[in-house]
């Protein structure tokens, strides 16, 4: 009924070397480093990141600093990390940030290896850190005893830098708990360690460690929480901005980058959830929907996925429209799967308004290249996707939306006319709790 979604690979550019005048220390990591681009793999201590409690005033200057390429060494993009947004809220390391180029992250001294990491600021001060520190979608399967080896040595890790004993957390699917581990809170700070439940009997898929300042704001406050919550459906009008030249928008959705890999379909959850103060991140609902870190994930299975764990975060799922075999735009039931009554371009706009004016943003899955938008997309990306859509500008006739691919790609703009006839699947997830 429904492509699956993915984007295409990214490549490191080309880089130099400058014939500058270095000293001897700084010839010897521009060698190094340069020798790993050559090779294609990269080393990366990410252990300033949780040196707990300094980390947490670091700025984000400080953090172009702590991990900029080293001296004598020009690249178009810096490799080790990218900021997710134009204003430098968010920062991400990425193990596989291009097609040929991977880097080996590890903490604490290099015993335990990271997948992702993602560094939060808020106003310029440090909100919180995310690490994937495995996924069994990215990293493949992993023994038993080499998972609890890891989450041992970071429940230590993380007692002795905080100086506190951890509480238990335990797994509660009706409260929204998907996860369990140990939370860490002191005047230091906090941190919460957690994997999935099978992984005491020997089925690892997912451990991922968060560390915040105590003063913590938003999905980062809200994962210390004993039982998870979304915000108020009467909350989010608030977030609804209209401008003077006609553009009405959502402000304050988060970015995420969802890499080379197929994850436009979970990436954009995750924002949705974050939005809505949840704290959930893409390898998660990947690992909940099913989805193939390759080939993304069909609108069918996660429409099915997100009906299934909703009701866990006090929100609710609804498919306003899917693509109908037909290659017509219709109605369809989320339980049920049946297929109502056909939409026009009229249907699709009227909803687009609706939701956004309550401040929901749309789930949108669509079919790249076929149609201009602004700015324009590179030429040889296509294939199904899935953006969000996040205002409307009715004055020029435009849908405003927002692609999960990191810095310059919040607020880009599309006719209705080729919007609508672009799409494949329009869906919300909005609060239940008013």
């Amino acid at each position: 009924m429904f492509s699956s979604f993915s984007q295409g690979a990214r490549f490191l550019l080309a880089f130099t070397i400058l014939p500058c005048s270095l000293g001897a220390q700084d010839k010897d990591k521009a060698a190094e480093f340069t020798q790993q681009l050559r090779q294609g793999l990269l080393k990366c201590d990410l252990d300033p990141l949780v040196n707990l409690p300094d980390v947490f005033s670091v700025t984000p200057d400080q953090l172009d600093a702590l991990f900029a390429v080293p001296d004598g060494v020009t690249v178009k993009k810096n490799p080790l990390f990218a900021w997710m947004t134009s204003n430098r809220e968010r920062a991400v390391f990425m193990r596989q940030p291009f097609s040929n180029v991977r880097i080996d992250f590890s903490l604490f001294g290099g015993a335990v290896p990271a997948e992702e990491v993602v560094v939060d600021f808020i106003d310029g001060k440090l909100n919180g850190i995310s690490f994937s520190l495995y996924n069994r979608g990215d990293s493949g399967d992993i023994k038993s005893d080499e998972f609890l080896a890891r989450f041992k040595l970071c429940g230590q890790k993380m007692g002795e830098l905080l100086q506190a004993r951890p509480s238990a957390r335990t797994a509660n699917p009706t409260q929204g708990l998907l996860l369990e581990g140990w939370a860490w809170i002191s005047p230091k700070g906090m941190a919460l360690l957690e994997q999935n439940p099978e992984a005491t009997t020997g089925k690892p898929e997912f451990l991922r460690l968060k560390v915040a300042p105590r003063t913590a704001k938003g999905a980062f406050a809200a994962a210390f929480q004993e039982r998870a919550s979304a915000v108020k459906l009467s909350d989010l009008p608030r977030n609804v901005v209209r401008t003077p030249e006609g553009e009405v928008f959502i402000k304050g959705i988060p970015m995420v980058d969802q890499g080379p890999k197929g994850y436009c379909v979970v990436a954009s959850a995750q924002r949705l959830f974050e939005y809505y103060g949840i704290p959930a991140d893409q390898h998660q609902i990947a690992q909940v929907a099913g989805s193939d870190a390759q080939f993304g994930t069909s609108s069918v299975a996660m429409s099915e996925a997100l009906g299934k764990i909703d009701y866990r975060f006090k929100t609710r799922f609804k498919i306003l429209g899917m693509i109908t075999n037909a290659g017509t735009l219709a109605e369809v039931d989320g339980r049920k799967m049946t297929v109502g009554k056909t939409l026009s371009e009229g249907d699709f706009v009227k909803a687009i308004r609706t939701y956004i004016d309550d401040g929901i943003p749309l789930l949108w899955g669509l079919e790249l290249g076929s149609y201009p938008e602004e700015p324009a997309i590179a030429q040889q990306t296509g294939g199904g996707h899935m953006r969000m859509i996040i205002g409307y500008d009715d004055k020029d006739g435009k849908v405003l939306f927002s692609d999960s691919w990191g810095a310059g790609h919040e607020k880009k703009r599309m006719t209705y006319s080729n919007a609508f006839a672009a799409t494949h699947g329009l869906f919300a997830m909005f609060p239940t709790v008013h």
